[in-house]
C-alpha cells in the first residue's frame, strides 16, 4: 500500500513537470511514560504517519510534506509550484540512483512491535522501584518510550527501499532527599528488549548518594577520564559538526584541507558505520536512499573521511558515504552522523591511573565552538582518583580545553562501552587537562 502510495505522489510530480522527484513516507506507533517524583505523570500512545516529497525542476529544488495521505498528490504538485519558483542551484547534480543494498539485523524487535502499554509502564515503574532500592533518594523527572515504524523512499531514479525497525528508551533523573542535595540520572536505549529498567534507576541513585559532600578543589591540571556520556556530548557538539561536509565546503570545520594528517593519537580509530547490528542509526540505506556503509573517519589517529550526503558529494566530485540524515518527514535531507564507534585499546582505565578526575557527565558541550574545537563545561558527578581507585566527590568543577588537540592526548581508554544515541563509546582518558574547582 505504502509502494502504491509513493508511486502516485511520484507520478503527479513528474505529470507537474519535476525533472526528478523523490517521496518519504513515514509510518511510526509510540508509546511514552513519563514519571514526575516517583509516580506515573501519563502514559499515551501515538499513531502517527506523513511523507514528506522532493521536486526538482530545472536544479531548482522544491519540498512539501503532508500528514494527510489522501493528500498525497496535492503535496507532489505543491513541491513542484516551490521548484518552479526557486532560483537554479548550480551545485545541484541529481538524487541518488538505484542501488543494490545490504543485509541489516538487529533493528526489528517482534516483543517491541507488539508491547502494549501496560507493559510500557510497568518497565517506567521498574526504573523507579530500581532507585527506591537506595535509600534517601526520589526520581524526580524520568520517561520510558518504545516505538515501532516503517520507512520507504522512493524515487524517479529507480530508488526503493521500505524498511521496518524499532526502539526502546528509558531515562531516569534522580536527586537526594537527606543531607547533602546531589542529583544524578542515567540513561539507555536499544533496538531490542533487551534494558533492565530498574538498573537505570538503580545507577542513577547510586550515583546520586555517592556524589554527596563534594570537596572543592583547586585549580591544577591533571588526568581527566570522561564517562560516555560526557566524552559523547563532546564528540557530538565539538567533534561531529568539523567533519560535516556542508560545514567544511562552507568554511565552518577546522578539519578542512586536513584529509591524511595525523590529528589523533595512533591508537584511536573512528568509525562510521550504518551497518552495525542492532545499531540506533542502522538500516540498509541512509534517508535519501543511498545504501549505508562504513566509512573510517580516523584510522589510527589518521583523518581518512568527511561524511557526505548526495548534495554534498556532488559538490566534491565524490561518492556520498551514507550520510544523509532527516529529522522527520517534514525536513528535507542534511549530513548527519550513523553509529559513530569510537575504537581504543581499552584497560580498566580508573585502575591504571594513579592521580586524577572522573567525570560521568557534563553541562554546556553545546556551547562549545565547532570550529575551533574550544570547549568550556561544568562537570557533575565528578569524583577524585587516588592510587586507581575512586576517591572523593568534588562539589563544583570546570573542564576546558580543545577536542583537536585532546584527541591527539588520549593515553587510556576503559572497557565500559555505552552506546550514547548514535555514539558508541568507552570512558575515555585525557592527560594534563586543565580543571577549575
Amino acid at each position: 500500500m505504502l509502494y502504491e502510495l509513493a508511486r502516485r505522489g511520484l507520478k503527479a510530480a513528474v505529470d507537474a513537470g519535476a525533472d526528478e522527484a523523490e517521496i518519504l513516507i513515514i509510518e511510526d506507533h509510540k508509546t511514552s511514560v513519563d514519571i514526575r517524583k516517583d509516580e506515573i505523570e501519563g502514559a499515551k500512545e501515538n499513531i502517527s504517519q506523513g511523507l514528506g516529497i522532493r521536486a526538482i525542476v530545472n536544479g531548482a529544488v522544491g519540498f512539501a510534506s503532508t500528514n494527510i495521505m489522501s493528500h498525497t498528490e496535492d503535496a507532489a504538485r505543491s513541491a513542484v509550484r516551490s521548484a518552479k519558483v526557486r532560483e537554479r542551484d548550480p551545485d545541484w547534480r541529481s538524487l541518488p540512483y538505484a542501488s543494490e543494498y545490504p543485509k541489516v539485523s538487529g533493528i526489528m524487535d517482534p516483543e517491541l512491535e507488539h508491547m502494549g502499554l501496560d507493559a510500557c509502564i510497568l518497565q517506567a515503574l521498574n526504573m523507579v522501584e530500581g532507585a527506591k532500592e537506595v535509600p534517601g533518594v526520589i526520581v524526580t523527572s524520568g520517561s520510558f518510550s518504545r516505538s515501532a515504524g516503517k520507512r520507504v523512499i522512493m524515487n524517479t531514479n529507480g530508488v526503493e527501499v521500505e524498511e521496518s525497525s524499532t526502539g526502546v528508551s528509558g531515562f531516569a533523573d534522580v536527586i537526594t532527599t537527606k543531607g547533602d542535595i546531589s542529583t544524578a540520572y542515567d540513561f539507555a536505549i536499544s533496538r531490542r528488549n533487551d534494558i533492565d529498567f530498574a538498573a537505570i534507576g538503580r545507577n542513577a541513585a547510586k550515583l546520586s548518594r555517592s556524589s554527596q559532600h563534594g570537596i572543592s578543589i583547586e585549580p591544577h591540571r591533571t588526568d581527566v577520564i570522561l564517562h560516555p556520556f560526557a566524552f559523547a556530548d563532546l564528540l557530538g557538539s565539538a567533534f561531529i559538526p568539523s567533519i560535516d561536509a556542508d560545514n567544511v565546503q562552507k568554511g565552518r570545520s577546522n578539519l578542512k584541507g586536513r584529509l591524511g594528517e595525523q590529528i589523533a593519537t595512533s591508537n584511536l580509530s573512528i568509525t562510521d558505520d550504518g551497518l552495525l547490528e542492532g545499531g540506533i542509526e542502522t538500516g540498509r540505506s541512509d534517508d535519501e536512499g543511498v545504501p549505508s556503509q562504513r566509512t573510517k573517519v580516523i584510522e589510527n589517529g589518521v583523518f581518512r573521511s568527511y561524511l557526505y550526503d548526495t548534495y554534498t558529494a556532488g559538490k566534491d566530485n565524490v561518492k556520498s558515504t551514507g550520510n544523509a540524515s532527516r529529522g522527520s518527514y517534514f525536513s528535507t535531507p542534511s549530513v548527519g552522523p550513523r553509529n559513530f564507534i569510537i575504537d581504543h585499546p581499552g584497560t580498566d582505565v580508573i585502575e591504571d591511573t594513579h592521580k586524577g578526575i572522573y567525570v560521568n557527565t557534563v553541562i554546556g558541550a553545546h556551547t562549545a565552538n565547532s570550529i575551533s574545537g574550544d570547549f568550556s563545561v561544568e562537570a557533575r558527578n565528578a569524583f577524585t582518583i587516588k592510587d586507581g581507585q575512586i576517591d572523593q566527590p568534588v562539589r563544583s568543577l570546570m573542564i576546558s580545553g580543545n577536542i583537536f588537540e585532546m584527541l591527539g592526548r588520549i593515553n587510556g581508554a576503559g572497557t565500559d562501552i555505552r552506546k550514547v544515541g548514535g555514539v558508541l563509546t568507552p570512558s575515555i582518558r585525557f592527560p594534563d587537562t586543565s580543571v577549575v574547582g
